[in-house]
């Protein structure tokens, strides 16, 4: 990334470029990142191509967008290089109805700082992802507003990572590089079974609570009480986009042929098994 980019990056969401690399700097950043950058599908709906290198930038940074776990966790994996942490990325194996996903279905990082030794996981692109990083082989659970979030070895090489006790996901300690994830980005983008072919959504942790659109569907929750709207036009669907996630269309996004919004998607589980960015 230049050095443009970085401070644009910076100013996207809202946060200031660090002094040093250190645990403070890289908590602001990924709340930060976390409360401004949405969860969202919907290009994979309109065709467009998704990217796991710099060409992220621009998406997120200058057309005010997010994305799923391979393009935001990208691009703020880019961001952490370019400020200096001692950042790795990661494979994992998502945990759905009794059994794991193939190798490379998502895509996290650790920081690792060297005068401590200790290691950090840091996601902002799994649905209800911590909005501050966990310490990996913590006694104590991290307690976290998005939830109680701990970490538990599964073997020399794996930790499997459980928010309030439901596992999320298993991770490869060892270091992965970008274009490990290809050939499964290239299965999200065109099989049929892809959860964001399934389904077109957009979401995004507020301070004390969340707000999520799928198609017309408008669902905010507020300090514990969750209200939902059926949007009565084109012109409150984009107002919705406008307002609660920044992002500007000329016309409303639809979903793709594969779409099919009557199926639950437990791709990203909640306390419940179902995720709460589709209707139940």
């Amino acid at each position: 990334m230049s050095e443009q980019q970085v401070q644009d990056y910076l100013v996207r969401i809202g946060g200031d470029r660090p002094t040093r690399p250190d645990l403070e700097a890289l908590r602001t950043l990924q709340e930060r990142h976390t409360l401004s950058v949405p969860f969202e599908s919907i290009d994979y709906h309109l065709g467009h191509e998704i990217f796991m290198d710099e060409r992220i930038v621009e998406k997120v940074v200058y057309q005010h967008r997010g994305g799923g776990c391979y393009e935001i966790n990208t691009a703020f994996y880019l961001l952490l290089q370019a400020l200096g942490f001692p950042v790795t990325l990661h494979q994992c194996r998502v945990w759905i109805s009794g059994r794991f996903t193939a190798p490379y279905n998502h895509v996290m990082m650790t920081v690792r700082f060297p005068d401590t030794g200790q290691r950090w996981l840091v996601d902002v692109g799994f649905g209800k992802s911590s909005r501050y990083p966990a310490r990996l082989g913590a006694a104590e659970p991290h307690l976290d507003p998005h939830g109680r979030f701990s970490t538990r070895r599964a073997g020399p090489d794996a930790t499997d990572v459980f928010r309030n006790d439901l596992l999320q996901y298993r991770f490869d300690h060892r270091p992965a590089e970008l274009p490990d994830f290809r050939q499964h980005l290239w299965w999200y983008r065109t099989h049929p079974a892809s959860p964001f072919l399934q389904n077109m959504f957009c979401s995004l942790p507020t301070r004390d609570g969340r707000v999520t659109l799928q198609g017309n569907r408008l669902t905010v929750l507020e300090g514990g009480h969750q209200s939902t709207e059926i949007l009565p036009d084109d012109e409150a669907v984009l107002d919705a986009y406008h307002r609660w996630f920044g992002i500007t269309f000329d016309k409303p996004p639809t979903p793709g042929r594969f779409a099919n919004n009557s199926r639950r998607m437990s791709f990203f589980q909640s306390d419940e098994g179902v995720t709460d960015l589709v209707p139940r």
